[in-house]
């Protein structure tokens, strides 16, 4: 976890919007809401909101700007996600930068061969041990979505791996209010019981909204069984710019604002108080492919513009680094991820994810996961600043070691070695013919190195068995369910 924008501990300072011009984009969200509307595709949504006082004319709701306010107004600033291990619980804030993967890519970058295929039951576990090991990712995502189970229970299968893998907070996703059940029966098990979860609730949801101005059926029935449960949400979506947006930053982002609001209002009505963020990459079009451009400085550009509003609103925000265009883990690949992870961490959002992404969101890999991990810390360690005070200027031991001399006999200096000097595992500073005789690997080898290090030996905490039983009994039951 990164501290971010913080006075008192003189972290570096970032903004890429003013208040006045967060309000702007707020205020047009609001009478985007009003005037243009959005399609809500559940019938019990648009009941609840046209109860409220919204106008419903064949799915398109318009929203009045009271009922947007009263919801932000009822959000929770901040909220906590567990895990299995309580040290590992996080806390969702704004200026609390958390980090993870992201979900749902069809192909998988398989770790002993290297070669791109299909991604298949295994990889979300794999990937829950990896980031299980890693120590600057937060939280679980899959990262990968695969197809050889019964198809509408692959969030529930990759739900069940990532439980038995890693001990970290899970962010989890449904297709279904069933799968959704499942889940949550599934967190209960490995909880303890329903009221433990519900107290400490170990995974969140995670869910999207489509651009422009559209929420899915099982977006909002799931966002609103979250909120019953007492599970904190996430609803996050684009538009990609110039194809589902105007090719303006700011007309970008007051879509994703009113598309994201929209969803924050349901749940609010439905049950007031519930956790929930928002998120949003308002990612350029390559103007070449018309494909959303992950790795774009503008995708990473309009992510921190949405930190500064959802932060001007007071409401938890999710963003993403870690995404490349690139079809391996390359030169292009730690390009782009060294400027969103660096923009991510000095912007101050809440959740940030897709680390491990490559080709658009199209490949999971674990190598470019751990690399980005490397990046993380470097990050890391330029947003704790540098302290000024007495005894960090230590004008005495200046002054006994004298012109010529050389510090690092110095005790008083030479202890604070660990706190103030950053010590990479992947990135190499050894002169060439040391690097040589070890090898002379190149970056990709060494992560796939240390992937495969991680796979063999790291051992998370198990599962209760009685635990594991009652997970293998929720999936055979929501196969024979989905057999009617």
């Amino acid at each position: 976890m990164i501290i971010s924008n913080s006075l008192e501990l003189h972290t570096p300072q970032f903004r890429v919007l003013s208040d006045d011009q967060c309000a702007e984009i707020f205020n047009a969200a609001l009478e985007c809401l009003e005037r243009v509307g959005i399609q809500l595709h559940n019938h019990a949504a648009c009941d609840l909101l046209a109860s409220k006082g919204a106008t419903v004319n064949d799915k398109i709701v318009r929203i009045p700007s009271d009922l947007v306010k009263q919801a932000i107004a009822s959000t929770p600033h901040e909220f906590t996600v567990w895990g299995r291990d309580d040290k590992n619980k996080m806390q969702v804030a704004n200026n609390r930068v958390h980090f993870g993967p992201g979900p749902t890519c069809t192909y998988f970058m398989d770790p002993a061969t290297g070669e791109r295929r299909k991604a298949q039951r295994g990889d979300a576990g794999m990937t829950a041990r990896v980031c299980d090991a890693l120590p600057n990712i937060d939280y679980i995502m899959g990262l990968s979505l695969f197809d050889n189970v019964t198809p509408v229970l692959s969030p529930v299968y990759e739900f069940a791996e990532e439980l038995a893998n890693s001990s970290k907070p899970i962010i989890a996703w449904a297709n279904t209010p069933a799968t959704f059940t499942d889940i949550y029966q599934m967190a209960a098990a490995a909880a303890g019981n329903v009221t433990t979860l519900r107290e400490k609730p170990i995974f969140a949801l995670f869910t999207t909204y489509e651009s422009p101005f559209k929420i899915a059926n099982s977006a909002l029935a799931t966002l609103m069984q979250a909120a019953e449960g007492g599970i904190p949400s996430i609803c996050l979506g684009g538009p990609t710019v110039g194809l589902e947006s105007p090719f303006t930053g700011a007309a970008a982002l007051v879509i994703h604002l009113a598309s994201a609001l929209a969803a924050l209002t349901v749940v609010q009505t439905h049950v007031p108080g519930a956790a929930m963020a928002i998120g949003g990459l308002p990612s350029m079009m390559d103007l070449r492919t018309a494909r959303p451009a992950y790795g774009s400085p503008e995708a990473s550009l309009h992510s921190a513009a949405a930190v500064d509003i959802a932060r001007y609103l007071g409401i938890p925000f999710m963003g993403t680094a870690g995404a490349s265009e690139a079809k391996r883990v390359d030169a292009q690949a730690g390009t782009e991820a060294a400027l969103q992870v660096m923009l991510s961490a000095l912007s101050g959002a809440s959740l940030v994810h897709d680390v491990g992404f490559l080709d658009c969101a199209d490949i999971g890999s674990l190598s470019y996961l751990v690399l980005v991990d490397e990046i993380i810390g470097m990050a890391a360690r330029v947003m704790r600043g540098i302290q000024v005070n007495p005894e960090t200027i230590m004008l005495d031991l200046i002054e006994k070691v004298g012109p010529g001399g050389l510090f690092l006999s110095q005790s008083k200096s030479a202890a604070l070695c660990r706190k103030e000097a950053w010590v990479p595992t992947i990135l190499d500073r050894d002169p060439y013919n040391v690097w040589s005789r070890k090898g002379g690997l190149a970056t990709e080898e060494v992560v796939n190195a240390k992937v495969q290090r991680i796979l063999e030996t790291h051992q998370p905490k198990p599962l209760q068995p009685e635990a594991l039983a009652l997970i293998e009994n929720i999936l055979l039951a929501a196969e024979e369910r989905e057999k009617k």
